[in-house]
Parts: C-alpha cells; sequence; structure tokens
C-alpha cells in the first residue's frame, strides 16, 4: 500500500459515522449486510449512508456486492490487511511479535487475524 492510499482509507475512517458504519460490517462477516438494513441499524438516512458507503469503497475498506436489484456491502479483507500491514510495517523496529501483532500470512485469506478484530 502506497502512502497516498493509507492516507485515504485513514481519512475515510476518521469520519464518527463512517468509523460506526465500518466497525458495523466487520461484525456482519461473510455475509455483509444490504443497505437498508444498514441504515437501519445506525439510524443513517439513505442518501447520508449512500455517500459514506462510497467513500468506504473509494478507499478500499468496503467492497459492493450485487444480488438482483440490491447490494451487500462487505468488508474488503485485502484492503484492511493492505492498511494493517502499512501501518504495522515498521512496528516495534522490525519486531511486530513484540506489538503481539500477528503475521497476516498466517491468517486465511478469508478473514482477519482475531487480534484486529
Amino acid at each position: 500500500m502506497e502512502l497516498q492510499d493509507a492516507s485515504n482509507a485513514l481519512t475515510a475512517l476518521s469520519q464518527t459515522s463512517r468509523l460506526e458504519l465500518f466497525r458495523l460490517l466487520v461484525t456482519s462477516g461473510d455475509e455483509g449486510m444490504p443497505a437498508g438494513e444498514i441504515s437501519t441499524a445506525l439510524g443513517i438516512p439513505k442518501p447520508t449512508l449512500s455517500f459514506h458507503l462510497k467513500e468506504l469503497s473509494t478507499a478500499g475498506l468496503i467492497a459492493p456486492e450485487r444480488h438482483g436489484r440490491s447490494i451487500t456491502y462487505k468488508i474488503n479483507v485485502d484492503g484492511i490487511r493492505s492498511l494493517m500491514e502499512f501501518l504495522t510495517e515498521d512496528c516495534c523496529q522490525g519486531r511486530p511479535e513484540l506489538c503481539n501483532i500477528s503475521s497476516t500470512s498466517s491468517t486465511s485469506s478469508n478473514s482477519l487475524p482475531t487480534n484486529l478484530l
């Protein structure tokens, strides 16, 4: 991940509603959530939610998945993993085990390390 990409992702997460939305999608797992359910769960009007979803998607943190006429949103594990690797690249003077950060290579490709959730 490049510096500008990391900055974009962190900027997307720096807004309270988007951070809350992101955390909700993390807990939804592989199923994700349709926009209507997200709107109801967070109490965010649909036009506002659409803007937040676009920002998180553009930042590479979530991904839309179309099912007929509806769209389900899920976390983008690869995008999150890239951001975490970028942030911890030089952690603890190159010894991430000192910071209790699991190697992302030891996790499955479809899930995040449990210490990141």
